[in-house]
């Protein structure tokens, strides 16, 4: 594992295992595939450093599930937030708007389920392009559109 700073876990994407990719300093790595499932699932493992988190977005096609391992989480569900930790989850259904961003100093260790699977593929476009927010939004907004996923604001601020 990479360099633990001020209680925080930092993780290059090399050391998360194989496959692994890293976008805006997040790590995933994807732990069961839509093709392993059939289209069923996706399951998704991801290392946020703090303060990090996306823009607001909306799953048009899958529901989410959070499971969080390290760190603590601001949710923002649908207008409604909610702060969750290690042991403790979120699920968000699909076509509600969401977001999350890190609080606190430690980085964020967090499973994502997804039903059905397939999301896996944006991530990793996202990684080998290395697309920036706001710079490269066009880029980043025609990709998740392949993959049913619609940005509607910007990341939750401190």
């Amino acid at each position: 594992m990479g360099a633990d700073t001020g209680g925080g876990l930092a993780m290059e994407a090399a050391e998360f295992g194989t496959g692994a990719v890293e976008w805006r300093g997040t790590s995933y790595r994807t732990i069961l595939s839509a093709a392993e499932t059939g289209g069923a699932m996706t399951i998704v493992e991801s290392v946020s450093p703090a303060g990090s988190g996306p823009p607001r977005h909306v799953h048009k096609a899958e529901d989410e599930a959070f499971i969080l391992l390290t760190g603590e989480c601001l949710f923002w569900i649908a207008g409604q937030q909610v702060t969750r930790g290690p042991g403790e989850t979120v699920f968000v259904p699909r076509g509600v708007e969401h977001t999350f961003r890190v609080i606190g100093s430690r980085a964020c260790r967090h499973y994502t389920i997804l039903t059905p699977g397939g999301l896996e593929g944006f991530f990793a476009e996202m990684a080998a392009g290395q697309f920036r927010i706001p710079e490269d939004m066009g880029a980043v907004v025609q990709a998740a559109a392949r993959y049913h996923l619609e940005f509607t604001g910007p990341p939750l601020e401190a």
